[in-house]
């Protein structure tokens, strides 16, 4: 098979992974919208540690369902007879970890960097929405100080 197929197949398969992961993003972005400081500082501890949480596991499932989408792929190919062996290769193409004890034909073996691609932009898509959280958390409680103004100027 030539090269340009696997390339087409991959390529497609990262836009349809970005419209996964900007779902998973929307969502988070949604969460943190909602979000209200509370006066408690317990309950605000509270609050924070559980939008925070919801963030990252909407992030572990945006990407485990990237995984077992590229999994799928796999076995519609032939590459893999089972889903439980693509998913495992995918895991570690995706986490770009590259293990290399299973390894694909050469017909279609250009989708392990393309995925591999895919995931590091994916992890560093997700990083960045997790640190976006965490300011939004923090910045509340910033406008709340004594001495600190509306406008974030410093005492």
């Amino acid at each position: 098979m030539k090269p340009a197929a696997p390339l087409i197949v991959g390529c497609v398969m990262i836009a349809s992974m970005v419209l996964v992961q900007a779902t998973a993003v929307t969502a988070i972005i949604r969460l943190v919208r909602r979000q209200v400081p509370r006066a408690n500082a317990v309950a605000n501890w509270v609050h924070n540690v559980g939008v925070f949480a919801r963030a990252l596991l909407l992030i572990v499932a945006a990407q485990l369902l990237q995984i077992a989408a590229w999994a799928a792929l796999f076995v519609a190919c032939g590459e893999f007879d089972d889903f439980s062996t693509a998913f495992y290769h995918s895991a570690v193409n995706f986490t770009t970890l590259g293990y290399g004890d299973i390894v694909m034909s050469r017909a279609w073996r250009l989708l392990g960097p393309l995925e591999a691609v895919a995931g590091m932009l994916m992890f560093g898509v997700s990083t960045a929405v997790l640190f976006a959280v965490t300011q939004a958390l923090i910045r509340p409680r910033e406008g709340h100080r004594a001495g600190g103004s509306a406008r974030g100027e410093r005492p």
